[in-house]
């Protein structure tokens, strides 16, 4: 589904992301662990089409199709997810109207019909239920003077809500108790499907205690270090990121 060859990004003056190759199919989960700094939010970043990350050189493919040259909005309508590690606040703009108003734009853009407003409450009802939202919270400023879980709950929400196919979570479990961990973590499996990839960036192993990838890889110096099947995130909890870390840049 997703394929990235000899990646290249530059941030301002300076390249993070140095020759990063990856293969994601169809039916994975893939996590990419390592520490401060190595480049996992910025690879997330150029994936979502985000300004002010610059693709230099490099290819990602996705369903066949080049990734890189879809604007933003092109990238979501196909069925691209971001949910980001500080999700941002919108005064003003109730949760609803915001998620409606976002649904009913990426349906215009695949040429399908708007949901109609009583059709997306009912779904957004029943979403909302099955993630332990209040309905009452969809309908102030979106994420305004909300926790950090009920924040990843909503990132959650809308993921369920857009049925996005490929899925790019940037440390959904930042700022989480164990409850609100175990919510989102069901939320994300939930989402599991033959047709649908997933790729769950964490600094920690304890997400993947919840969230069981198929592959780990360790992304250090902005390559992907090493990769292994989900023991190698249990041995870089015991071990840390050291002998990555003196990967040549």
């Amino acid at each position: 589904m997703l394929s990235i060859h000899d990646l290249h990004v530059r941030v301002a003056e300076a390249e993070i992301i140095k020759g990063l190759t990856l293969d994601l199919p169809a039916g994975e989960v893939h996590a990419i662990m390592g520490p401060n700094g190595a480049g996992k939010s910025t690879l997330a970043y150029a994936l979502a089409g985000r300004p002010g990350y610059e693709v230099t050189s490099g290819s990602a493919t996705y369903d066949g199709e080049d990734l890189l040259a879809m604007t933003p909005d092109q990238r979501s309508a196909k069925g691209v997810f971001l949910s980001f590690q500080y999700p941002l606040e919108l005064p003003g703009v109730p949760g609803l109207t915001f998620l409606r108003t976002a649904l009913n734009a990426q349906r215009k853009a695949r040429g399908e019909d708007e949901i109609a407003a009583p059709a997306f409450l009912k779904l957004a009802r029943e979403k909302a239920a099955a993630l332990k939202i209040e309905f009452d919270m969809l309908r102030r400023p979106l994420n305004v003077g909300f926790s950090g879980g009920e924040k990843k709950r909503m990132e959650i929400f809308q993921m369920s809500l857009f049925s996005p196919r490929l899925l790019i979570l940037d440390e959904t479990d930042s700022g989480l108790d164990i409850d609100a961990l175990r919510v989102v973590a069901d939320g994300v499996n939930a989402a599991r499907a033959p047709d649908r990839a997933m790729l769950v960036i964490t600094h920690y192993q304890r997400l993947l205690d919840y969230i069981r990838p198929d592959r780990v890889h360790v992304l250090a110096a902005g390559r992907i270090a090493a990769s292994g099947g989900p023991d190698l995130a249990h041995e870089l909890e015991r071990e840390g990121y050291d002998k990555y870390s003196k990967v040549p840049a």
